[in-house]
């Protein structure tokens, strides 16, 4: 299950959600309003307590200075009738009670045991009310004041109107009451919802609500669930998410599409199960991140840890392989390459560079994963690869792929990338890059562990991304420690200048796709003046070549006259973005909508089959899926008999939703794929796509 699955499915159903309530208010507004009259106007019962019967209860005599303690005792007359929480949920209404006290006494906020949940099933949705059946009672505590002259226990009247419901019909009741002795009241007070000592802290951030309960970790949970007292806030029937950080309980819920999405303060009970929990209040605050899944969406159940270290290290080891890694294999197999020898002189080097390499690898992987785990601690809706959705990364990628493709081409040498003179610490250099380049997108075995990763306690979750860093790096650390598989390697000779030249074609190419999404996220300016700059830094290394074949000085010539375009770039560069600028609708053969959240409710609602793809423009897998199983011919065809709906969810810029929507899928990236078949959950299919596999499902919808 997850959150979408269970969202108001269309604004029909939410009106007819909004039309429950109405009939439920318009049934006690025919009868006139009894709360509004004053409180000196003689009451009398307009409904009747015949279906909910309703007693005031005192708890023996007040004391002057101290809390006074009534009840309100609700005895239903058969199993069938039910009351409300004082948040009923999606329809319902909540108690109004009214009191006659002496002058300077206070009423203080009703105090109501552990409410129970009802679900209903809506042809495409369902919603949740918040109710209690069978006798209970609802404290209302007295404040007393300390100069009060008691006599006995003092005439205490008043009014309260509340509804009785079954499954079938509401009626409005209403009692007038007078105070008396008697009751339970130490049953009573221990079946309310004791308020916690410490406050917890809420944020709102990417359409979810997250809660952090200071909640001792030695408490049990057999069923949890959170009732917000603040109406219209949250989806009431969305599945909720509860992780554990030490002490701290973080529950997170989808904020109700059709509310503000603001709150100055959240506060209600937290159920451990049926009959128990705990009354908590919550003000704006960081929100711990990760911690154990303790429940929650199925789909976002944490798999055993080995499992997911095994994930990330297969899943790095495939990266090799994978699309969104080609363009810089060039720079890995000119390593391999210069690595190729099999004499016992290069046994040291051969085993340094590796180590270098896998370093560089796992230090990158680490750090990217260390700065989006940071990231989202901060509330910013951040997945893997979020370094590419950032124009200042992605220019300097850009100046970097130009410049490798330059020095690979012969325009000058630069000792730092690896030539086969700097042994470690070119080859430390060329990890960093690999896995920079070589992580946008999560292949097979990766989007467990990614996942799982942001759910993860902060050194679990490093933990995994070095894990992948090794992957991606496995192969070159084995060829460096394994002769046997360096005697399978080219031996070094005058081919390899020859080979390095060839290999500044894929730069060259990578360099390419960079201006491309340069103009994608930033607009055609923003890329025009990328480029200028670009000449600049190109224009500079030339110079740096011919003085180096010279025999000259040469770096000092570099900054003399890349400097003014550097700095040209400096202030062009933020004066010309224009988010998103350069992204127009891509034509796609399907005509698929533009994700939402709202879009894929109406879509699911139609009772068609609906496919969803995430992808970014910076995806190379993404965008190979897309020419081999998406845009074909026999896909469109497939999808216009099944009456299939295309969705696209575009995340080349950041977009909170999207993100958000990731994360609830359990993915740290792109690509997803989802398929509803109608009244069905969701499916994720695999990140690697057949060219038949979607013509195949929408096949099957039509048998």
């Amino acid at each position: 299950m997850d959150f979408a699955a269970i969202r108001i499915a269309s604004r029909e159903i939410w009106l007819a959600r909004m039309g429950a309530i109405f009939a439920v208010l318009l049934a006690a507004l025919l009868a006139g309003g009894a709360l509004a009259q004053d409180s000196a106007t003689p009451r009398e019962a307009r409904y009747g307590d015949d279906n909910i019967a309703v007693e005031l209860l005192a708890d023996g005599a007040p004391r002057a200075g101290q809390e006074w303690m009534l009840a309100l005792r609700f005895l239903p007359s058969s199993e069938e009738w039910h009351g409300y929480w004082s948040n009923p949920g999606d329809a319902g209404q909540g108690m109004q009670l009214q009191l006659d006290l002496p002058e300077g006494w206070e009423m203080g906020t009703p105090l109501y045991p552990v409410p129970e949940t009802l679900v209903q099933q809506l042809p495409n949705s369902a919603i949740m009310n918040h109710i209690y059946k069978g006798p209970h009672t609802v404290l209302v505590p007295v404040n007393v004041p300390d100069d009060a002259v008691i006599d006995g226990l003092p005439q205490v009247t008043g009014h309260v109107e509340y509804l009785a419901c079954t499954d079938k019909i509401c009626v409005p009741q209403d009692a007038v009451l007078s105070a008396g002795q008697g009751g339970d009241f130490a049953r009573w007070r221990a079946e309310i919802a004791p308020l916690l000592d410490a406050t917890g802290t809420f944020e709102i951030s990417g359409g979810i609500l997250r809660i952090s309960v200071p909640l001792p970790e030695s408490v049990a949970l057999a069923k949890p669930h959170l009732f917000v007292s603040q109406t219209g806030l949250v989806q009431y029937a969305a599945a909720q998410t509860f992780r554990r950080t030490g002490d701290a309980l973080v529950v997170e819920m989808p904020l109700d599409q059709y509310g503000t999405g603001e709150a100055e303060a959240v506060s209600g009970i937290l159920g451990f199960d049926a009959k128990t929990g705990v009354r908590f209040e919550a003000v704006q605050g960081d929100v711990p991140t990760g911690g154990e899944l303790i429940a929650g969406p199925v789909g976002l159940e944490t798999p055993p840890l080995w499992t997911l270290i095994l994930g990330a290290l297969i899943g790095g080891l495939i990266l090799n392989i994978m699309p969104c890694v080609f363009p810089i294999l060039s720079l890995k197999a000119l390593s391999l390459a210069r690595a190729g020898g099999s004499e016992a002189s290069d046994e040291h080097r051969a085993r340094s560079e590796g180590l270098a390499y896998t370093a560089g690898v796992v230090l990158a992987c680490v750090a990217l994963g260390g700065i989006m785990l940071a990231l989202r601690a901060a509330g910013e809706q951040v997945g893997w690869a979020f370094q590419l959705q950032e124009p200042s990364v992605v220019i300097a990628l850009l100046v970097l792929a130009a410049v490798i493709t330059a020095n690979f081409a012969g325009l000058f040498e630069l000792p730092s990338v690896d030539t086969g003179n700097g042994a470690g610490r070119g080859a430390f250099a060329t990890g960093l890059l690999a896995a920079v380049a070589a992580t946008p997108c999560t292949g097979p075995f990766m989007a467990a562990a990614l996942g799982a990763a942001l759910l993860l306690p902060t050194p679990l979750a490093l933990m995994l991304f070095a894990m992948l860093g090794l992957g991606l790096a496995l192969p070159f650390l084995l060829i460096g420690f394994v002769p046997a598989l360096r005697r399978m390697l080219p031996k070094p000779g005058a081919w390899m200048d020859r080979f390095r030249k060839i290999m500044a074609i894929p730069m060259g190419l990578t360099t390419l796709a960079l201006i491309w999404l340069t103009v994608q996220l930033g607009g055609k300016g923003f890329a025009l003046f990328a480029l200028v700059m670009l000449f600049g830094v190109l224009l500079a290394l030339a110079v740096v070549g011919r003085l180096q074949k010279a025999g000259k000085m040469a770096w000092p010539a570099f900054g003399l006259v890349a400097a003014p375009f550097l700095i040209f770039g400096a202030f062009a560069l933020p004066y010309s973005y224009e988010a998103g600028g350069g992204a127009s609708a891509s034509e796609s053969l399907l005509s698929p909508r533009s994700f939402s959240r709202d879009a894929l409710a109406e879509a699911r609602a139609s009772g068609k089959p609906v496919f969803v793809w995430f992808t970014a423009d910076w995806c190379v897998t993404c965008k190979v899926n897309e020419s081999v199983a998406i845009e074909r011919e026999a896909t469109h065809d497939a999808f216009e008999q099944a009456g299939v709906i295309a969705m696209v969810g575009d995340w080349t810029v950041r977009d909170e939703e999207i993100t958000g929507f990731l994360n609830e899928q359990g993915a740290a990236g792109v690509p997803l794929y989802l398929w509803y078949e109608p009244g069905e959950e969701g499916e994720q299919l695999p990140q690697v796509l057949t060219p038949d596999m979607l013509t195949e499902r929408a096949s099957r919808g039509r048998r």
